[in-house]
């Protein structure tokens, strides 16, 4: 059962809410798709791990210091070993996306990435849907864009390796949303989503260092030698890491202060909005069909949801 919305606190107060996790989530993507491809900064898994870094860092200060939410305790191994599982399928989902958008532009990204919404049931656990909160950190990762040749009809960017990567991290968010809602729905293990990000976000780091290390063996050394020529890198790589921990918390209190029906329209919308976005500062080429095929998988994501409302 999904808990009652808490009052907002004003109309004002929520447009500025709502407004800040569009930008947020929006902002997130594009900086990734800039770093990963503009800036030439091609180390996705390193990205991600400076991300789950972030989390951890922010979720037990906004937990622990700023009091966001109260600190709930992991009861048990078995517990335990349920965020682990969690949080190792998350992985997976994220440098999966972040691996496609190597590939792919961000708009036919956005696009196939809608699909999660009819590969599942919607599971609401954690007050509602803020067990999708998660989703927003793998949902808003961007890669390289390559150009390649255009078949007739077809998508001018389509790369079959980045597709297959960007279905594969797909069906594991799905996977992510559905192992929430069995392994951690029971009474007495309930977590909200500030605090399973505080003890999945460690795990999470502890999964991609080894991924990082033996995929991306230079990346530190790197970075350190782009520093010295560029000292922008590091403001960029601490400003989008924490952006990312902004994703999740913004999507929190929009929850909060709305309700999961809201929060739920809204996120049909920001697809909507982040491809047509990316498509205006990137430029990657679009063709008619493409388009067509973007507006018609917003469109039956939408009446998937609607239907979803209407029968329960």
């Amino acid at each position: 059962m999904a808990s009652a919305p808490e009052p907002t606190n004003g109309l004002p107060f929520t447009i500025v809410l709502v407004t800040t996790w569009y930008s947020c989530n929006i902002g997130l993507l594009l900086l990734n798709k800039y770093l990963l491809s503009n800036y030439g900064f091609s180390y996705p898994i390193f990205l991600t791990m400076c991300h789950m870094t972030a989390c951890s860092l922010l979720s037990y200060a906004s937990v622990a210091w700023l009091k966001v939410v109260p600190l709930q305790i992991v009861r048990s191994r078995v517990q335990l070993l349920k965020i682990a599982a969690l949080s190792l399928v998350f992985c997976f989902s994220v440098v999966g996306g972040n691996i496609s958008l190597k590939f792919l532009p961000v708009s036919f990204n956005q696009a196939v990435g809608c699909d999660d919404a009819v590969l599942h049931r919607r599971v609401r656990v954690f007050h509602g849907d803020e067990a999708r909160d998660l989703d927003h950190v793998s949902h808003s990762r961007s890669g390289r864009r390559r150009r390649h040749d255009r078949q007739p009809g077809g998508e001018p960017s389509f790369h079959l390796f980045g597709f297959i990567m960007c279905i594969s991290a797909t069906a594991a968010r799905a996977l992510k949303s559905v192992l929430q809602g069995i392994l951690l729905s029971s009474e007495g293990e309930k977590l909200n989503s500030i605090n399973l990000l505080l003890y999945m976000a460690p795990i999470a780091v502890i999964f991609l260092l080894p991924a990082t290390i033996i995929m991306e063996p230079n990346v530190l050394a790197i970075t350190v030698t782009l520093a010295r020529e560029d000292k922008k890198i590091i403001c960029y790589l601490l400003f989008n890491s924490s952006m990312a921990y902004f994703v999740n918390l913004t999507n929190f209190l929009v929850t909060k202060h709305t309700s999961a029906l809201t929060l739920q329209v809204l996120g049909n919308a920001k697809g909507a909005v982040a491809v047509v976005i990316s498509i205006l500062i990137f430029r990657n080429p679009v063709s008619l069909t493409g388009m067509l095929g973007y507006a018609l998988t917003v469109f039956g994501v939408v009446l998937y949801s609607e239907s979803k409302k209407r029968s329960k």
